[in-house]
Formats: structure tokens, sequence, C-alpha cells
């Protein structure tokens, strides 16, 4: 082997290892940051604060369900902290219309008035959305930037606060970042709502663990996981409540995941003013794909790592609870894991 050969073949084995470190070693790090933040005791005042809410699915306004549903949902969330109840009552249009109640939700005043009958405590609200398009040409879904898209949206919760609804729950997805014309459709849903003594809450991305991941995450895969902390502060100035949906990370293990969603707690507990309630989500599902790990994001993990985040940046803020996505998916094993560690004022 020639002298030329012997120092390619050693540059190729330092430049394998170097790339080898860059790679790992930020993961190696990242995982022990996160377990970091898994550790420790909670606070014993960060329990529900009667504040909570439940994502419902469309089966309850579109006939599936009955009388006995209603009873068996006041046993399960009566004496729990749930307040708030977001019933599928869409999906919008992509032009940001709703078809007629007969069709979108028909036996929604039957299911508002069961609810108030059986859970006078509770207030039920139209979760609407859609996805979002933003590319040229881009079809199959609500694009933002055409201001009649935006007045058919304000319309359609003006709809559904008239059906009986208490508040309107927007949920569109994927979001971008610092995105102007969803700002501009909170300016102009915020009053519309309340001036019809509703509600308006929406659900939102999670916030970049490190600041600027949701540019480079863009760039790299398309893929917008990510909102910058200052958006979400944008948003939630705008809304009553705003839910971070805390869960679809992709990571493999409960304390990889609990660690993260204590950082996403304090980041969102940092954005969040004291006028707007602030909601993070539970992983009421058991999905296993590359994006969701059912052994990792356990409602148990979930828990440990809002308290742990409500512990160290708010731990007396009352304007804060959970939100359990979604009915049909969960168990006897998550609901008993959000009663024993939050929902019942029990201790993790």
């Amino acid at each position: 082997m020639t002298m030329a050969r012997q120092r390619w073949r050693r540059a190729g084995k330092w430049t394998a290892w170097a790339v080898a470190l860059l790679i790992v070693l930020p993961v190696a790090l990242a995982g022990t940051a996160l377990r970091a933040q898994y550790a420790g005791a909670a606070a014993p005042q960060t329990t529900t604060r009667g504040r909570d809410a439940l994502w419902l699915g469309h089966a309850w306004v579109d006939g599936r369900r009955d009388a006995s549903d209603v009873a068996a949902l006041r046993r399960r969330i009566g004496g729990l902290g749930i307040r708030d109840l977001y019933v599928h009552a869409g999906p919008l249009e992509h032009d940001g219309t709703l078809p007629p109640a007969r069709r979108s939700h028909p036996r929604a005043r039957w299911l508002i008035a069961a609810l108030h009958r059986a859970l006078p405590s509770v207030r039920v609200h139209a979760w609407l959305g859609d996805r979002l398009v933003y590319e040229a040409g881009e079809r199959g879904g609500l694009r933002l930037s055409d201001a009649s898209a935006r007045r058919a949206v304000v319309d359609s919760a003006r709809r559904v606060l008239a059906d009986g609804f208490a508040g309107v729950h927007l949920d569109v997805e994927p979001l971008h970042s610092g995105d102007p014309d969803y700002l501009r459709l909170l300016d102009r849903l915020g009053p519309a709502v309340r001036a019809r003594g509703g509600t308006l809450s929406v659900a939102v991305h999670q916030i970049d663990p490190l600041p600027g991941l949701h540019t480079v995450s863009g760039a790299l895969t398309g893929h917008r996981k990510w909102i910058s902390q200052r958006f979400f502060g944008q948003v939630a100035r705008r809304v009553d409540q705003i839910a971070l949906m805390s869960y679809d990370t992709g990571l493999p293990a409960e304390s990889l995941y609990g660690g993260y969603v204590a950082q996403q707690t304090r980041l969102a507990l940092e954005a969040t003013g004291p006028h707007t309630d602030l909601l993070m989500g539970l992983p009421f599902f058991h999905t296993d794909d590359i994006g969701h790990h059912a052994s990792a994001e356990t409602v148990r993990a979930a828990v440990r790592g809002i308290r742990l985040g409500l512990t160290r940046e708010a731990p007396d803020r009352q304007r804060f609870g959970t939100a359990l996505y979604v009915d049909f998916a969960a168990t006897a094993e998550d609901w008993a894991a959000y009663g024993s560690g939050w929902g019942a004022h029990g201790r993790t």
C-alpha cells in the first residue's frame, strides 16, 4: 500500500469518527439534558385547577352517541378537573365554510342540552379545523392568505355559537411559525366569538426546544413541527385558551418524553400572559409510528413532566390545565394515570 493511500485511509477514518461525533454527541447531550429535566420532585400544589379539557370525536354530534354514552361520560369525568369539552363539529371546508348543520353536526343541540343536564359545570365547544396549505398551486386545504377564507372561518364560528356551543376551538395544521395571516384571523375571530359570549381556544404546535429549530426543520425536511416561543406568545395574547399539543415527539423513552414535556411546559408558561388559560396536551391515544411511540409517550410521563415544568416556572398559576387527546382512543390506564397524577389532586 502506498504512503498516499495510507494517508487517505487514515483521513477517511478520522472523517468518519468526526462525523459520528458530530451526530452522536449532540444527541447524547440532548438526551442527558432531557433526563435531567425529568428528575426532581413536583410541588404539592401542582395538581388540577379544574380547568382541564377533553377532545371528543365527531361521533358525539353525528348521531352515533346517545343518552347512555352521555351517562358514561358523566361517570368517567365527574369529580375530575375537566371543565371544557372540545367536540369535533367540523371539519371546515377548504374555503373556510361549514356544511349545513344537518350534515356537519346534526345532533349538536341535543348533545349540548344532554351534557348541560348531566354535567352542568362543563362547557361544550365546537372543535373546528382543516389542513393548511401555503405553497402556490397547493390544493387540498385551507389557505389563510385568502381574506375571503378568513372571513368564512369567522362566519363559521358565528354559526356554531348560534347552534348553542359555548365557544370555538380552532385546530388548523401545519401552522408555520410567524404566519401573519393566522394572527389576522385570530384578530377577527376573537372579537366575533366574545361578542356572542363565547370562548376562543386554539391548539398549536410545540415550541422550539432550541432557538430557531423550526427554521432548520423546515429547511431540511419541509416539516413544520415547532413554532417559535415568540410566535406562541403572540397567539396566546389573542385567545382565551391555548392548548399545546405536547405529543407526537418521536422520542423513544418515557424519561426523554417526560423531560421534553417539562421543558415545553416551562417554555409555554414563559410565553403565556396571565389572562390566558394554558393547557398542556396529554396523549390519550396509542398509535405506534415514527412520530409517536406509545410506550414512551404515556400519560404518566406527560403528567409528571407537566408538574415538574409547572413547579420550576409558576407553581401557583391558576390559569393552567391539561387537555386530553382523545376520548375514543383512551384506555382505562390513561384515565387512571390522569386521575391519580393530576385530575384528582393526586401525586406522582
